[in-house]
């Protein structure tokens, strides 16, 4: 029997990895330690054939485990495999002398990782090989849902997943969801997978029928959904705006357009709260009892020495991002207008930048077209004002799939900011 030990302090993740690499017709026994004390311990008392350790932990590290690891004989030559948020050359170099054999960026490539441990253990894991995409973000309180390619049911699983941290993360009450379907053309044969894609959705979600627009030309997938009537209530369209505007506006017909319906529950229930609050924005799971929950606080922690550009006319709105990561250790450079910031591509690197669509001299949109044209790959996240909502939906089809909606609230940043900067799935 093989020995795997996951050293996560995220348990949606945790169990996630877990149920994966258990399903397999041979004998693997997976254990996981819910931070770096623990995994110590674990190591010790029971050898395992292979360590899979999150790089970012907070209080004790990675590099804890791994000193504790090559220091006892018994345990010096368990390979390795770090998962990591981002992870330089220079850091990846050090990890090299405690017998790390891989390291994995978050979101993980699930088959880059299962085609690693087939290598190293010699188990064959059951994986899905059909073509798949999926994209998942959080905008002016709708989740977006893109597939693209096929459904692919481990793809399917993970999305799950995925949401279930959206929701926690956003602490949404009333979850509101569009699910694209992206150059896919199903018929009959795919239906099961459909059934096991909008069935994942919606128990992951909570979502309510009426909640949820699927956004599609394909005509089975039109058929199949109106032809069930556990999905029947769920409106198949083919317009983006239309489905933004339609969900904006199905909780109360007589709200003006752009007012965000989550602001029925009151800014209270939305505030951030921290540790001391005794709230948090964990991931609440079964496991979670065996763990403590991931707070605020930690989260900000996570943020330290990132490298975050504003790119607003708007003093205003620079300052209160300033503000919102003050307290992070974040490194943030503000830009005035798009020339600015693409004058200093040359030797500013970004973690994570924060693009308005509407500024003078140089535009967002121009600035967007300059990256691609030179093939520069960016976080970015693009703020628009309220009645700006129809140029939100160019950028979203130029490829940029996170935006806030003006006027800006500090907990909206730094939430959209965690969904980018740290990826469990």
């Amino acid at each position: 029997m093989k020995q795997i030990l996951i050293i996560d302090e995220s348990p949606l993740f945790r169990d996630y990895l877990k149920d994966k690499l258990q399903d397999t017709e041979e004998e693997v026994e997976v254990s996981i330690a819910i931070n770096a004390l623990d995994g110590i311990s674990k190591i010790r008392n029971i050898y395992p054939d292979l360590v899979i350790i999150d790089y970012h932990m907070s209080r004790q590290g990675c590099f804890d485990v791994l000193q504790q690891k090559k220091a006892n004989p018994n345990t010096a030559n368990i390979p390795v495999i770090v998962l990591a948020e981002k992870i330089d050359q220079k850091r990846i170099i050090q990890l090299v002398p405690f017998n790390v054999k891989k390291v994995f960026t978050k979101p993980i490539k699930i088959d880059a990782l299962f085609a690693t441990l087939k290598e190293m253990l010699g188990v064959t894991f059951h994986l899905d090989d059909t073509p798949g995409i999926v994209e998942v973000h959080v905008n002016d309180d709708i989740m977006f849902i893109e597939i693209a390619q096929g459904l692919n049911r481990d793809k399917i699983d993970l999305l799950g997943f995925k949401i279930i941290e959206l929701v926690n993360l956003y602490e949404i009450r009333v979850p509101k969801l569009i699910i694209m379907l992206s150059d896919i053309c199903l018929n009959f044969t795919d239906a099961p997978n459909l059934e096991k894609l909008l069935t994942t959705i919606i128990n992951s979600s909570k979502a309510r029928l009426h909640h949820i627009r699927v956004l599609t030309r394909d005509d089975f997938t039109r058929k199949y959904i109106e032809g069930r009537k556990n999905f029947n209530e769920i409106e198949v369209v083919s317009n983006l705006q239309y489905a933004i505007d339609g969900l904006l506006s199905d909780i109360d017909q007589s709200m003006q357009y752009g007012e965000k319906k989550a602001e029925l529950i009151g800014d209270k229930l939305l505030t951030v709260k921290d540790a001391a609050d005794g709230e948090s924005v964990a991931l609440r799971l079964n496991s979670e009892s065996r763990s403590a929950p991931l707070t605020m606080t930690a989260l900000k922690e996570s943020l330290q020495n990132m490298h975050i550009a504003v790119v607003d006319d708007d003093f205003v709105i620079q300052e209160l991002i300033r503000n919102t990561f003050k307290e992070t250790g974040a490194l943030i450079h503000s830009y005035s207008n798009g020339a600015e910031y693409l004058a200093s591509l040359g030797g500013a690197k970004f973690d994570l930048i924060f693009l308005d669509i509407m500024m003078p001299q140089v535009d967002g949109f121009q600035v967007l077209n300059t990256l691609r044209n030179r093939g520069i790959q960016q976080s970015i996240i693009v703020l628009s004002a309220v009645t700006q909502r129809e140029t939100v939906i160019k950028a979203f089809k130029m490829g940029i799939k996170s935006y806030l909606i003006k006027p800006l609230k500090p907990d909206e940043i730094f939430r959209k900011s965690i969904e980018i900067l740290k990826p469990h799935f």
